[in-house]
């Protein structure tokens, strides 16, 4: 027996001595950095590249931790299911006396578990959102040479449940988030990086992470089927499209309009092709081939058709039947919904992710009672506009049974016309 326990005594030694040496050779100082506008600055390039306006906008995530915590996450309302084993914990985050527990579904009281499922909720969550709480109250932010390149040092100094946690965030040439270093209080050796690696898009237009793995003994962190979507923002676009008659539109082959008097158009939905018309110049535009387009000056077709004007005629084609089917068009791929409250009533946050000549841009629909856009506000980086309105006026019930809008006006005084616009089978 003595020989036995002499044994364990010594493979205990081995043990403590082998993690020694692994703490001495792995452990890392924390970093020093500088605090101020260029750390303030780096922040900001981070969240822009990770779309922080969309996160700030988007209404419920769910995702689950290592396959034990189950979350869905009504961030607009600040409430959060947390689920595991026969427990969950309706969350109230802002105001957890509201919060409700339940045990094989039967209502209990219990601060304990209450108190648990807060825990899990700071912990779980941050391996999901943690990038776009860098401006958080409570953080501190530190600009940090790491291979020659800037990182970003956040500190929390206070909240959640581990206050005075640090992590070095490093990023891509194009300020992405790729992967971070943690001094914490949990781990008691310094510089374990973690992978921010592989992302997932997801309908609400923020990217998220769907696993991490930590240079500590190769652990691996699996956030099981991440989600993040708008339901509410998409109930509203829906009853937008049905207020502007969006099923005949679909069912519409040819629209006909002009803008402003200066250009004209046919076009034909079924076969993607639009006819282009200004000065004296008329390309056939094949919307989605363009190099099949045909060029005509005087209504004599070019033998080899100018790839100037085609671009031309394909930029001019974008912009101006943006002014009369965009409300129809909410649901095209590459665009992002949201809700804005604009004098206390809801409005559609529409941006343009991909697609068109800039994407990147955005609307803001305002409703009349019946749902039919009345204006919105335009923010157009390439253009400067942040926030111009314009009116969407005098819709027009055409043969085939769909709303277009007829004028525009805009705050400067100007007005656009779309001319005698058609739209039939």
């Amino acid at each position: 027996m003595k020989k036995l326990f002499k044994f364990i005594g010594i493979l205990l030694l081995l043990l403590v001595i082998a993690l020694g040496i692994y703490y001495f050779v792995n452990h890392e100082p924390l970093p020093k950095g500088e605090k101020g506008k260029e750390a303030d600055a780096l922040a900001i390039r981070m969240l822009n590249a990770l779309n922080n306006d969309a996160f700030l906008q988007s209404e419920t995530l769910e995702w689950s931790f290592r396959g034990k915590h189950f979350y869905k996450w009504h961030k607009q309302e600040n409430i959060v299911e947390v689920s595991w084993d026969k427990n969950k914990v309706i969350l109230h985050t802002s105001k957890p006396s509201e919060s409700k527990i339940f045990i094989d579904n039967e209502k209990v009281e219990n601060q304990e578990l209450l108190k648990k499922a807060s825990d899990f909720f700071n912990n779980d969550s941050f391996w999901l959102v943690a990038p776009y709480k860098i401006f958080d109250a409570g953080t501190e932010r530190r600009i940090v040479k790491y291979n020659d390149k800037d990182a970003l040092l956040i500190t929390y100094t206070s909240g959640g449940s581990t206050p005075g946690d640090s992590y070095l965030w490093i990023l891509n040439e194009n300020y992405f988030p790729t992967s971070f270093k943690m001094w914490t209080s949990i781990i008691p050796m310094g510089g374990v990086s973690a992978t921010w690696s592989e992302w997932k898009n997801t309908s609400a237009g923020i990217k998220l992470p769907t696993k991490h793995e930590l240079s500590l003994f190769g652990m691996k962190l699996n956030l099981g089927d991440v989600k993040a979507y708008n339901t509410k923002a998409d109930q509203l676009a829906s009853k937008i499209l049905k207020a502007i008659h969006h099923e005949a539109y679909r069912k519409t082959r040819y629209l006909e309009w002009s803008f402003g008097g200066r250009r004209h158009f046919k076009w034909d939905k079924e076969k993607n092709i639009a006819e282009v018309t200004w000065d004296t110049i008329r390309v056939n535009l094949h919307t989605r081939n363009r190099e099949n387009s045909a060029v005509y000056f005087h209504n004599k077709k070019q033998e080899i058709a100018d790839s100037s004007l085609v671009k031309k005629a394909w930029d001019i084609f974008n912009n101006d039947s943006f002014w009369l089917v965009a409300p129809h068009k909410l649901f095209e791929n590459g665009i992002i919904r949201s809700i804005q409250k604009v004098d206390t009533q809801e409005a559609l946050l529409v941006k343009y992710t991909t697609g068109g000549t800039t994407p990147g841009d955005s609307y803001l629909w305002v409703l009349d009672t019946n749902y039919v856009p009345n204006s919105f506000k335009m923010f157009v980086p390439s253009m400067k506009l942040n926030g111009i309105s314009a009116t969407w006026e005098d819709w027009k019930l055409t043969e085939s049974g769909t709303l277009l809008p007829t004028n525009h006006a805009f705050s400067s005084g100007n007005k656009l016309s779309m001319g005698d616009v058609k739209a039939y089978k």
